[in-house]
């Protein structure tokens, strides 16, 4: 009986020993630093950063658009006297200035 266990053992231990090393390598290729799911979660943040750089892309394009507006080779004055005027908050005497509510202000009474 003994004997019978120990030859069938040895027919069998390579074939389990292989399944073993197979096994720690599909592990391994799926779920490891480098495996198939690391890789997912890479495309995954390499397209996020794609679109953050698109978005700063355009960002940068809109401000140097507004530095070159502000060179002096290039100052518009309309824009100058525009920004100058909102900034010291500053209006003309043949202006009208027309105030309107706050839209973060809660309105009262109304439909109940």
């Amino acid at each position: 009986m003994v004997r019978e266990i120990r030859r069938r053992a040895r027919q069998i231990a390579p074939q389990v020993l292989f399944a073993c090393i197979a096994g720690y390598f599909a592990y391994h290729a799926v779920q490891g630093e480098r495996g198939l799911l690391a890789y997912v979660h890479l495309q995954q943040q390499l397209q996020q950063a794609k679109a953050v750089d698109r978005a700063l892309d355009a960002q940068r394009a809109e401000l140097e658009q507004k530095v070159k507006l502000l060179r002096p080779d290039s100052l518009d004055p309309d824009m100058l006297e525009e920004r100058a005027r909102e900034v010291l908050n500053y209006t003309r005497e043949d202006e009208v200035v027309v105030m309107s509510p706050l839209e973060s202000r809660p309105q009262t009474g109304g439909d109940r």
